[in-house]
């Protein structure tokens, strides 16, 4: 493959980065929510929301529905982006701001482009690995310094989302190529729906509904309705035009983004630290977008 890319390419970056967009916001989202409301409850109540509009959809297209293989293979791609990537995220940020959690977060696309590889049979050349790597050590570095030299327990479960996360992308965009994009979320989050039912129930009991006013309410439908439903429309068909791994790098941007709405909407400090690691992981995107990627 020619190192510039195609067309179809040009157009999946442009639809990720619609969808990093909206991602973007994800993270403030979710600190403001759980502040009075409790982590399971947003990070698990946030796709039996998204259920709703999801069935509604499926319903007016009147897709069919998924084979026995493809509903096994749904269940994975909602364990990482319905499930694991939610909850573990929720949690974290009741303990470190969110445009701390951006930056570790930041090593997701790095995740992406290996489970890319091996599930989509990609193959990206040695240069597109040397940057998706220098990107991801620069967000690991950024991790240690903000964290005053070593990393949170909240990083665990960050570390453990981006992992979990990667695979439900892989796997999704995997799975746009069978039944289309906004068809492979949608199944999968009514597919994880009667697993969340008692988890979000023992969450509702924690959660300080009295305390919670209209910004914890606005968090939490945000990331209901954006994060978790409208904004994989636009990232899985990225992901697909495409290639996972070319793709899945232009999330490295998601820190700079995040990192503005936080400031403006938690007045969380843009430190000239952050800004400097952003700009270096924006720079690793514009290098590794001109590596070449083979596609089986």
């Amino acid at each position: 493959m020619s190192a510039a890319p195609s067309h179809a390419e040009r157009n999946g970056l442009l639809l990720g980065l619609v969808g990093v967009v909206i991602f973007s916001a994800t993270l403030p989202a979710t600190r403001i929510a759980v502040l009075h409301l409790d982590p399971i409850f947003v990070g698990l109540g946030r796709s039996l929301v998204a259920a709703v509009p999801a069935a509604l959809f499926l319903l007016a297209i009147r897709a069919p529905w998924p084979s026995r293989r493809q509903a096994l293979r749904l269940l994975t791609v909602a364990f990482g982006v319905v499930l694991g990537f939610p909850a573990l995220t929720s949690l974290a940020m009741r303990h470190v701001p969110s445009a701390h959690g951006a930056i570790v977060v930041g090593l997701l696309p790095l995740f992406t482009a290996i489970m890319g590889a091996w599930l989509n049979r990609e193959r990206p050349s040695v240069g597109f690995w040397i940057t998706a790597v220098t990107g991801s050590t620069l967000v690991v570095t950024f991790a240690i310094f903000n964290g005053g030299g070593a990393l949170h327990l909240a990083d665990l479960a960050l570390f453990v989302a981006v992992v979990v996360g990667a695979f439900g992308y892989a796997e999704g965009a995997r799975l746009t190529r069978e039944l289309g994009g906004r068809e492979t979320i949608s199944w999968a989050i009514l597919a994880s729906s009667p697993f969340l039912v008692w988890p979000v129930i023992g969450g509702v009991a924690r959660s300080d509904f009295a305390s919670a006013g209209w910004p914890q309410w606005a968090g939490f439908f945000y990331v209901a309705i954006f994060s978790q439903f409208l904004g994989f429309f636009a990232w899985y068909k990225g992901l697909d035009l495409g290639g996972v791994a070319r793709v899945s790098q232009v999330q490295l941007s998601q820190v700079f983004f995040t990192m503005l709405i936080a400031a403006w909407l938690l007045g969380e400090k843009v430190t000239p630290l952050m800004i400097v690691f952003a700009v270096a992981v924006v720079a690793t995107v514009a290098i590794g977008r001109r590596m070449p990627v083979k596609r089986a």
